[in-house]
Order: structure tokens, then C-alpha cells, then sequence
């Protein structure tokens, strides 16, 4: 079958499955390969994506469910102001140690900013909490969150 997926805000024509995860067809047919395989069970956060601005696990996402939705990966979500935020604050605070994880956690986190500019560790914790980071990046993840929001609590990272 064929599917329209709009992506990174470039409408592609997709020909596979339509129970085909879209993370798929993000790697293996759309050559894009930021948006990571984890553990295929949206359990690890890994293959995290926007989809119309919500933070989704696209390993669990079959491509005919996204259908006239906007879906954002890694590769672009720097062009958005909360995007920009995050990802120039993982980069002054050196975040990632393997960094594997790492572009579903920019994507929790950005997602994160765009809804709440000024989240608690409450709220943190809760956008944050699908994602795991199996090097224990975690006080790091949180400062950089901090940072992109202005709320600087504890910026050096522990």
C-alpha cells in the first residue's frame, strides 16, 4: 500500500505495510537514522519522535495511524524554538556520554518545553520518566532541561 507521511515538514509517499512501525520507515525507507531502535516495546524512549508536537514511541506507531499528522524526528527538531533550546543546552552541559539514547531523550525533552516552558522535577520526571539513559545521564538530562527553560537549578549537572 501507500501512505502520505508529512515529516519534518516534507510530505513523503511511503509504500509499504500499513502496519509497518513507523520507525521503519523513518530508518529503512526514509534513510534517517537519528531516531534510534531501543527495545521495540516503547519501554526505553529511544526511538522517541513528535508526532503533531507529542512526544511518541515510534517503534509502537504503525504508519497508517499518522495520517494527515505532522511527525518531527531528530534530524529537524532543532527548528523549533524549544528544539533549539534543548539541544544547545545538552551540548553546553557536555549530556551524552554514549549518546545512544540520547535523540529520543532530546525529543521527550523538547517536547517537554514546548508545553510547559517552566516545568518542576515533578513535571520532569514525568516527561522524562520513558526514557532511559543506560550510562545515568540523568542529573545532566535534568540540568540541561533547567537551563533550556531559564529555571537554572542546578546547571553544572549534579
Amino acid at each position: 500500500m501507500s501512505f502520505e507521511a508529512r515529516i519534518n515538514g516534507v510530505t513523503h509517499t511511503i509504500d509499504v505495510e500499513g502496519d509497518t512501525p513507523l520507525l521503519w520507515v523513518l530508518r529503512d525507507v526514509l534513510g534517517m537514522y537519528g531516531t534510534k531502535f531501543g527495545c521495540g516495546q516503547a519501554l526505553c524512549g529511544a526511538c522517541t519522535v513528535h508526532i503533531d508536537g507529542v512526544a511518541t514511541r515510534s517503534c509502537q506507531t504503525m504508519i497508517d495511524s499518522v495520517a494527515g499528522m505532522e511527525i518531527t524526528t531528530i534530524e529537524a527538531v532543532g527548528g523549533s524554538p524549544a528544539g533549539r533550546k534543548i539541544q544547545d543546552a545538552w551540548a553546553a552541559l557536555d549530556v551524552p556520554q554514549c549518546g545512544y539514547c540520547q535523540s529520543g531523550q532530546i525529543m521527550s525533552a523538547s517536547a517537554l518545553i514546548a508545553a510547559n516552558p517552566t516545568p518542576s522535577d515533578a513535571d520532569i520526571n514525568e516527561a522524562m520518566s520513558g526514557n532511559v539513559c543506560r550510562c545515568g545521564t540523568y542529573d545532566r538530562i535534568r540540568a540541561a532541561i533547567h537551563m533550556a527553560a531559564g529555571t537554572n537549578v542546578n546547571a553544572n549537572g549534579g
